[in-house]
This record gives C-alpha cells, structure tokens and sequence, in this order.
C-alpha cells in the first residue's frame, strides 16, 4: 500500500499573501482604530469624574438647568417607544412646574377672595302658588372692590337654586348621610356688566317648583368678577333660604355680601396606592354618592375628571367612563399616574365630577369637585395613610364641594 507523504509546516513557514505595502497598511489602520477608543474611553472618565453629584430633583435637570431629555412624566396608557420630541416637551412642562416652587396651596374659596368682602347685592324673590313656579330676578349690585392691578371691576352674578332632602324621605330610608347635602336644581349667570363697581343688572330667571320643595330651597347668589385670561374672582355671595321669607308676593331684598361657603352636593368613595420602585401613582374611583334632582324625567350620567397638579399647575389628567346616576353610582375604575418622587411629596389631586343629559345637547355642567394632596403647611389624611403603606390601597370617602 501507498502512503501520501506528509508534510511538516512550522508557523514560522507560514506566509501571507500580500505584499509588505499591504501588511503595513493593515497595521497602521489597527493602530488608528485603537488609539480613538483608548481617546474616546478617556474622555467619558474624565467627564464622568469631572460631574458634579446631583440631587433627585437636579437628575430631572442638565447642569445647565434647562430640562435633561432623559426625564419623562406620562400616564401608563402611553406607549413605551414614544418619539424623543414628545419627551423633550413633557420635560419642559416637568422643569416649569419644579422651578415654581416646592408650596402647594389647595384650590378654595377662600384664596380666590383677592380683597376683603365689601358691598351689597339687591334681588327679589317672587313664588307663584298657582303656577307653581319660582321667580328671581337680580336687580342691583352697590360699593363691589375693584382690582388692584387694573383698578377696576367686570361684575356678573351667577344663581344657584340648591335643595336639600326632607328629613323623613332620609329616614324612610334609613340613610345617615349629613343633612347638609345637596344638589343643584338650576343654575344660571347674569349679563356682565363691564367696569362699574355698582352694577344695575335686571335680569330674571324662572322656574317650576313645586310648593312641597319650597321650604327645602336655598338661593344662592355669587358675585364674580370677570377675567378673561384667568378664573372669575370671587367678590362675596348671598345666601337665601326660602323657608324663612314669604314669598307669596315679590318680595325685594338688600342683602351684604358674605365670604362665600362651598356646599356639599355628594361624597366621592376613592382610594390611593403609590408604588415607590416604579414611582406610580394609582387613583381608584371607586364610588359616587349625590342626590338626584326630584323632578328629573331625562337620564343624567356622570363621569369624573382626575387631575394631577403641582403648584396648581395641570401636569397631567385622566377622564373616567360615563354612568347613569343614581344613588350611589359605582366605577371601579383605576388612573395610574407616573410621578417622580420629587413630585409626589409636592403635589395635590383634584376631582371633578360633571354630568351631562343624554336627551339634551347641552354641555357639561360641574356637579362638585374634590382636592386633596400635600401642601408644605398641611397634609391630607389620606394623603399621609397612602405615603406610609406599602403597596396598599387606601380607599376614604371625600365630601364632594362646590
């Protein structure tokens, strides 16, 4: 038999096959390559050793303190693979809302009032046995303030006719809801009446009542001053109620302005849950209790407006299913909200629940709202039972005010 002859190669017998021009060439492109990630390694170490430390409220902000792309605020309904353009305006509006401060002063009456409550509101109040039907009429308005800024006043008075259950349909139904909850009969708004702080109104509104519900009514009269680029400031307001006059007859009064007082019109059944690691807020709409209006023929649902602001600033907000009401109208409905730490120790929540007719093409009308939150002088109860457990929801009831 015949063998094939091997063959004994060392590595030093190896050649390639290129030329000694080629092989340099090679060598000197390795040698470039290598020097750039050795100067490009070098250059992000003594950026990062060079940075200073940064707080939690400071990694929301480059060092020149415009916003850092890499912060974000969204809701979970957002997709992950967002476009950078949109995070890099969710961070504008983040920084804007950080540089205004840390304090959060709760929404109310009380803050809106921009001078002490001064002047007197002159109406009469006129029920029509026969028709069944109540008459108000808004005449006057005398020595309302003026503004500071602009030295001037736009007045204009809206009305609300309130009601409250009787006393025995409560406990016919063995209900120990406060006896100081209401709702809304009718609203309306008079005509503005532009820089004169003693105003002559004359407008007049009406509407059916039946006389059972007479005694239960209270008129509520808000003077506003109007702004057209901001919220309508509160000048004072007059509270009337109809079981203490005799209306029979027209019946003129002059009354003086009052600081105004919100009214209870429901209770609102939420609960809270904030998850540190994942820095989620989840805002459970559980529960709406409001009177329906007695003589209501057409369906009237509700849905509810959750808020998130920060130094009464709107980041973020998430609107609810509709529900017919009732009673007690359920949702068990969840808004999850993703906040920075930084924020969540400084912010607050409004919600706002509307009703709208399904017969009717009306608008929407505000039934009440509910704000509660962490300021830096006081905290909310829920507020703090939420902070202090550990992924547990933590369900209250809220009164419903407006």
């Amino acid at each position: 038999m015949n063998f094939l002859p091997t063959v004994d190669l060392s590595i030093g017998d190896l050649r390639m096959p290129f030329n000694e021009e080629v092989k340099y060439c090679l060598l000197s492109i390795s040698v470039t390559l290598f020097l750039i990630a050795m100067g490009i390694l070098v250059w992000q170490l003594y950026r990062y050793c060079s940075q200073a430390p940064k707080g939690p409220v400071d990694d929301l902000l480059s060092s020149d303190g415009k916003p850092a792309k890499t912060g974000d605020f969204h809701t979970e309904t957002q997709r992950p693979n967002f476009k950078v353009e949109k995070l890099h305006e969710e961070a504008q509006r983040l920084s804007r809302c950080l540089s205004m401060g840390s304090h959060v002063e709760l929404p109310s009456l009380g803050n809106q009032l921009e001078e002490e409550v001064k002047g007197s509101l002159r109406f009469s109040l006129y029920y029509d046995q026969l028709q069944s039907r109540l008459v108000i009429t808004v005449l006057e308005a005398l020595v309302l303030p003026v503004r500071d800024f602009s030295r001037s006043v736009d007045p204009f008075v809206r009305v609300r006719l309130l009601w409250a259950r009787h006393d025995d349909e409560e406990e016919e139904k063995g209900e120990q809801s406060s006896p100081s909850l209401k709702c809304v009969l009718h609203e309306w708004q008079t005509h503005m009446v532009k820089d004169n702080s003693s105003p002559t109104f004359g407008d007049q509104f009406s509407c059916s009542l039946e006389e059972e519900d007479v005694p239960h009514t209270t008129v509520r009269f808000e003077v506003r001053d109007f702004d057209k680029f901001s919220r309508h400031g509160f000048l004072g307001e007059v509270r009337v109620s109809l079981c203490d006059m005799n209306i029979s007859y027209p019946l003129e009064v002059l009354e003086d302005l009052q600081t105004p007082q919100k009214d209870m019109v429901g209770e609102v059944l939420l609960s809270l849950k904030y998850l540190h690691t994942l820095q989620r807020l989840e805002v459970g709409l559980l529960k709406i209790r409001a009177l329906p209006q007695p003589s209501k023929i057409d369906k009237v649902q509700l849905y509810a407006r959750i808020s998130v602001l920060c130094n009464q600033f709107k980041l973020r907000h998430q609107k609810s299913t509709t529900k017919t009401l009732c009673e007690v109208t359920v949702f068990n409905e969840v808004m999850m909200f993703t906040l920075p730490d930084p924020l969540i120790r400084a912010c607050c929540i409004v919600v706002s629940v509307y009703e709208i007719h399904a017969a009717r093409k009306s608008s929407k009308r505000l039934v009440g709202q509910v704000t509660f939150g962490k300021g830096k002088s006081s905290e909310d109860e829920h507020w703090s039972l939420m902070m202090r457990s550990i992924c547990q929801p933590i369900a209250k009831w809220h009164p419903l005010l407006i």
